[in-house]
């Protein structure tokens, strides 16, 4: 295979024109072109109206050496692609099953694995299944009481289920576990076009049937997934794991779990610190989700008003203001939805989503900024998210459970708005006006004040008057980080911590990834049943 970068054609091109742009740039006739696929798609806006797509593409010819040797003073290279490796079984004896707790990207990835190397692992999942917890998230949104077990943040698929589907990561990938990440939601149902995109995503709606076939597939390798299951406490011996507790009520003998419960988790937070299990606080990042037209978001990136072939713009932000701090754009969702993403009783957060299509009216995103322990007074591993909770209930006294927002013209006033400008929110649960200034500390405020300002001068009308905001967005990451050896074990022996909530992932790609480390870990000390 040759490696041809930076094939750039008009967004409404025809796959003839892309054949036939390969073959000029090897210098070839089309009938010396037996295949060729798509590495990587991308925007290139620099010349704005004049946008192009900008490929990557693999391609295999007759005479190889001889076409590589003709393009040797151009970029174009033989291509030498990574094919993901699962790792030998080990040696030592398992009593019993893997345990999973946490049915998340992670989770999901790590059961997957191992159920095909014949290890029938148990996931266990507090929420519901992925269309029962569709129906219950629904229902909140409209006004019922939230369900503590299953909401936006847990359920089978974890919090990535409700927040786009985004798959991009900037994780270093020299084994080639992201591409099998993404080759594996497309044989699961995703579109195909998430294995080259520069920013691929699966969309909201998709992943439900996306993860639903993952569960039936590891369940038809010998796995067993069980919902409304919650492990409550674990028994420790000699320093190693013994058995676990589910439901308050049944215990579960087993030398191995695998604790990938995602950052929302804190009841499970509080239980393992009263464990001889190592965990430190860590660095998060806090803010708001801002609600722009997403035709001004188009018209700034591409400079025109019909997209035709072209999809939803978006854009990543970052700015370093004169307080030393940073601020940036997090989580941006093209034609997208705020979320009400709260998982506890009297604390309100958000969160962002988008559908695959991304047709809605608004762009939306996170504008947030990066908490250090020493910022939040850290005295435990759990300060952290005893700080987001405190901003949570704030949010939610502002407006009584509902969704407070705000225009971005009285925010920086530090008054409450009394009504919309010229667009309204797109926001999946009520909402109503508040100062979201009294959910911040002063900095926090000033900080995002600022930053938004600055991104008017990145992004025509970014700080317009009646530009919305929305809170709080309090769960970018997981506020801590249980510790783990080079074998991906905890202090606690047989206990693996994994994924966004213990500390090591951030977002549904690198989780996955994460994931799948874990159960190589296990595959490599491990024999299978």
């Amino acid at each position: 295979m040759i490696r041809i970068p930076q094939i750039k054609l008009q967004p409404e091109h025809s796959s003839e024109d892309l054949t036939r742009a390969i073959c000029k740039e090897l210098k070839i006739k089309e009938t010396e072109l037996k295949s060729f696929h798509i590495i990587k798609r991308s925007i290139d806006a620099r010349k704005k109206p004049d946008i192009k797509y900008s490929y990557t593409i693999d391609a295999e010819v007759e005479k190889e050496h001889l076409i590589l040797k003709k393009c040797k003073n151009s970029q174009i290279v033989k291509s030498t692609p990574v094919s993901y490796q699962i790792p030998p079984c080990g040696e030592e004896a398992l009593k019993n099953r893997p345990v999973i707790v946490g049915m998340g990207p992670a989770g999901l990835f790590c059961g997957l694995l191992l159920a095909k190397c014949g290890y029938r692992p148990l996931i266990l999942e507090r929420g519901e299944d992925v269309d029962a917890r569709q129906e219950t998230v629904e229902r909140f949104w409209k006004g019922n009481p939230l369900n503590l077990s299953s909401n936006v943040q847990f359920g089978e698929g974890g919090a990535g289920t409700f927040s786009d589907g985004k798959l991009n990561t900037m994780v270093k990938d020299p084994k080639g576990r992201g591409r099998y990440v993404l080759e594996t939601f497309v044989d699961a149902g995703a579109d195909s076009s998430i294995l080259y995109l520069n920013k691929p995503h699966i969309g909201t709606d998709v992943l439900r049937s996306v993860v639903k076939n993952m569960r039936t597939e590891i369940q038809r390798l010998g796995g067993e997934v069980r919902f409304k299951s919650q492990m409550t406490d674990l028994q420790i011996r000699d320093g190693k794991l013994e058995s676990i507790c589910i439901n308050d009520s049944e215990i579960l003998k087993t030398e191995i779990v695998v604790l990938a419960t995602g950052h929302s988790a804190r009841d499970t937070f509080t239980m393992l610190s009263r464990k001889p299990l190592a965990m430190s606080p860590k660095s998060f990042a806090v803010g708001l989700r801002i609600e722009h037209p997403q035709s001004m978001i188009n018209e700034s990136q591409y400079a025109r008003t019909e997209l035709k072939t072209l999809p939803a713009a978006d854009y990543k932000l970052t700015k370093k203001l004169d307080n030393g701090r940073g601020v940036y754009s997090f989580c941006m969702c093209p034609g997208g939805y705020v979320v009400n993403a709260s998982s506890e009783n009297n604390m309100t957060a958000v969160n962002g989503m988008s559908y695959q299509k991304r047709d809605g009216k608004n762009a939306n995103s996170a504008i947030v900024v990066t908490i250090t322990p020493e910022d939040y007074g850290a005295t435990d591993p759990l300060s952290g998210a005893r700080f987001q909770q405190s901003l949570e209930q704030k949010a939610y006294q502002l407006c009584n459970g509902k969704v407070p927002v705000q225009l971005f013209e009285d925010f920086v006033k530090h008054r409450s708005s009394s009504g919309l400008g010229d667009f309204a929110p797109a926001i999946k649960g009520a909402y109503d006006f508040g100062n979201l200034r009294e959910c911040l500390p002063k900095f926090l405020g000033d900080s995002i004040e600022q930053g938004i300002l600055g991104f008017d001068h990145m992004i025509r009308g970014f700080a317009r008057k009646d530009a919305i905001l929305s809170g709080i967005e309090s769960r970018t990451s997981s506020p801590l980080r249980i510790t783990r050896d080079d074998f991906f074990e905890s202090t606690i022996g047989g206990l693996y911590p994994c994924g966004e909530g213990a500390g090591y992932a951030g977002g549904i790609t690198s989780a996955a990834m994460d994931g799948l480390k874990v159960a190589e870990a296990i595959i490599k000390k491990f024999h299978s049943f």
